[in-house]
């Protein structure tokens, strides 16, 4: 069941890029928005079946890859992938969807979308440390491309600065895992058993350095972080929406996955220290978001003030806590998506995205009133108004993480009025006042341009309303990672390709 969630993307890719003969452009993405669309309802189908008392890894497929190596592949989804794996589905759709239908090398271009979703998907999905680390470098090449080919004026520098930050993250990555797995005499990458290791504490805490930074780039957390605002700025709007919404949740999973999961003594000794990095991310993103003049920059510098919450939360690790940071994953990664989608609207019939130039946008008559309504709306839900996603993420991870950081919680929760103030500064500047003379007579927006925004924004008040909704199926698996005793995994059903015993 969950081999299709990355070989049908996959499989897809080659017959779009490979197939001989010309395709129209429309074709192609009418193509491509059906195999992303069969995949995302593929992952609402396994959600469906998904066991969410159960907090042990689901759906199992096992097969023998490389015993010279140690490399399987195996894969499981428990509690905290598969929102994960539903919210890249999702996204990938709109991203999709987004793009305009005249771009150019439409064929190139769809592949790599759909190539880049199979890799965050296995990424998600695989219950092998070396596996892991080839989904986790597979989608930096397709990255790389739709930022270099289809990218803005400085498309050019992005691409490499991002290839570079992400080749030393990947490094440090592989560094750890052979490090964990040659310290602790196992003779395979597999995760479970790796979690019963008996290493020193210093031991520990080298690996779990190379980890935090391999991960604190991806994220990013400051100072780790000056690639993503290049990154964001020269990306398209679909590009930006995969990268803010899907890739940077790598980081935030993997730092719980193999930071937390595998170090926990480690963890805790540093976890002060994670606090504070915490707070030095959150205050950092917000204090320069609110200097930004770019509405594109302004939101990417957002992004990483709201995932300096995430490692606050991490750093506590109270049940409470480990519950708000999947709820912050999805609440930023759809969030960030809406955000992202409106401004790449308002780019596109103004021309322009710097805040100085925009004003009177709500303007019912000759400006974007239902685009800015859509921007009102994420901005609130990322300033944690009551009645949205937002609100009930930074409110678990605030209360999860105060007991164990009272100061460090207090400081970030003043990143939460921060983002109140640049974003008011946003919608004050750009859509409210009288329309400015520069922007007049903008070309009218097409319900099509509309409709993966609203998408977005009924999801987060749905789930902000019923939280519960999103809570139920990963409770059980965040409380039981901080439990002395891994969970054994349970096939639900067994998918397995040889008749070895699951390790």
């Amino acid at each position: 069941m969950l081999s299709a969630l990355i070989w049908v993307p996959v499989l897809g890719a080659a017959i779009i890029a490979f197939l001989p003969g010309n395709i129209a452009a429309k074709l192609t993405r009418q193509v491509s928005l059906a195999i992303s669309l069969a995949a995302f309802i593929w992952s609402l189908v396994i959600a469906v079946q998904f066991s969410p008392e159960n907090n042990a890894r689901q759906f199992i497929e096992f097969l023998p890859w490389i015993d010279s190596l140690g490399l399987t592949y195996s894969l499981g989804v428990d509690g905290l992938s598969l929102p994960l794996l539903v919210l890249n589905g999702l996204l990938t759709c709109i991203a999709i969807y987004s793009t305009d239908e005249k771009i150019t090398r439409p064929r190139f271009y769809y592949s790599l979308v759909l190539l880049l979703s199979a890799g965050v998907s296995g990424a998600f999905l695989a219950q092998d440390l070396l596996l892991f680390f080839l989904f986790y470098e597979i989608e930096l090449v397709p990255l790389y491309f739709l930022i270099a080919i289809w990218g803005g004026a400085r498309r050019g520098y992005a691409a490499i600065k991002f290839l570079l930050y992400t080749t030393v993250s990947g490094i440090l990555l592989l560094a750890a895992f052979l490090g964990v797995v040659w310290f602790s005499g196992s003779t395979s990458f597999a995760y479970e058993p790796l979690l019963t290791h008996d290493l020193p504490l210093g031991t520990q805490l080298l690996l779990l350095g190379a980890i935090l930074v391999a991960f604190g780039i991806k994220i990013p957390l400051v100072p780790l972080h000056t690639w993503l605002p290049d990154a964001h700025v020269e990306a398209s709007t679909p590009i930006s929406v995969l990268l803010a919404g899907v890739l940077l949740k790598l980081g935030t999973y993997g730092l719980l996955r193999f930071g937390l999961g595998l170090f926990p003594e480690a963890w805790q000794s540093l976890a002060p220290s994670l606090a504070i990095w915490a707070v030095v991310s959150v205050l950092y993103g917000a204090f320069t978001a609110i200097a930004q003049t770019d509405m594109k920059k302004m939101v990417a510098y957002s992004s990483i003030a709201h995932m300096g919450y995430i490692l606050l939360a991490s750093a506590a690790a109270t049940p409470l806590s480990l519950l708000g940071c999947l709820y912050q994953m999805i609440s930023h990664g759809l969030i960030s998506a809406l955000l992202f989608l409106v401004v790449g609207v308002v780019y596109k019939k103004a021309g322009t995205r710097d805040i100085n130039l925009l004003c009177g946008l709500l303007n019912p008559e000759r400006g974007l009133p239902i685009v800015g309504s859509l921007m009102i709306l994420g901005v609130m839900a990322s300033a944690g108004i009551p009645g949205m996603l937002g609100f009930i993420s930074e409110f678990l991870i605030f209360r999860g993480s105060f007991e164990s950081f009272p100061i460090e919680t207090l400081l970030s929760m003043i990143g939460t009025g921060l983002t109140s103030v640049y974003f008011l500064l946003l919608v004050n500047r750009v859509f409210f006042g009288r329309l400015s003379e520069k922007v007049l007579d903008l070309p009218q927006v097409q319900w099509s341009e509309r409709i993966p925004a609203a998408i977005l924004a009924g999801i987060i008040i749905l789930f902000g309303i019923v939280p519960s909704w999103l809570g139920r199926w990963t409770e059980a698996s965040t409380t039981a990672m901080i439990s002395p005793q891994p969970a054994i995994a349970k096939v639900i059903p067994s998918v397995s390709f040889s008749k070895s015993k699951l390790p």
